[in-house]
């Protein structure tokens, strides 16, 4: 009599179990919504690099998903919000021409990272790529600030990988900071997606 007694008491408390987990999971789904509700991450980033390199190019394909071939190249600086789920990322896009550069240390002082924009396949000009960027970061101000360089137009032949990025642009001597490089092409919108895995990585909710 004991026994089979046992078969229909586990049964109820399988089945009281699976309830339990499934209310569980109810008031899980119901905090996640609540979150999303009253839980905004936001950051602030400033985008630099030399002209042509692809910055507003970039902001427009993380905002709309849409690559646009003829971009008018920014004078002086463009602000932009982009909001993706919870994160807001407010962009401050400078004009990477000679006579803004002296800009750009005013608009990285303070913010969650700094993106600095490269043409990968445009090779005359990654010297003058790197010395900028040096330059910028051995701003006492900018101590201690994430950077994330960006090697635009991968798709394009000739252009540097991520490796010989790293090497050109003398990536292994900065060590005060951290520093990530990735290969993309926003035109082919290669890489964008870890990108913005990495922006989101930096809000300020994460650095709280």
């Amino acid at each position: 009599m004991p026994s089979s007694e046992a078969v229909p008491l586990g049964l109820g408390a399988c089945r009281r179990s699976g309830a339990l987990a499934g209310m569980l999971a109810l008031v899980a789904r119901l905090l996640e919504w609540l979150r999303s509700l009253f839980w905004k991450e936001e950051m602030e980033l400033t985008l630099v690099g030399l002209q042509y390199s692809g910055k507003t190019t970039l902001l427009t394909v993380l905002a709309s998903g849409q690559f646009t071939e003829d971009m008018i190249p920014t004078v002086g600086f463009n602000m932009r919000k982009i909001t993706k789920g919870n994160v807001t990322i407010k962009v401050w896009d400078i004009g990477g021409q000679p006579r803004f550069r002296s800009m750009w240390e005013r608009y990285c002082r303070g913010v969650n990272a700094v993106v600095y924009m490269v043409d990968a396949a445009d090779l005359e000009k990654v010297e003058a790529s790197k010395n900028e960027l040096h330059s910028l970061i051995d701003k006492p101000q900018l101590h201690g600030i994430p950077v994330l360089v960006l090697g635009n137009k991968r798709d394009l032949p000739g252009a540097l990988d991520e490796k010989q990025l790293i090497e050109k642009l003398n990536l292994s001597a900065i060590q005060d900071r951290e520093i990530c490089c990735y290969s993309i092409s926003c035109k082919e919108k290669d890489n964008i997606d870890i990108t913005l895995q990495w922006l989101i990585q930096h809000s300020k909710s994460r650095h709280c």
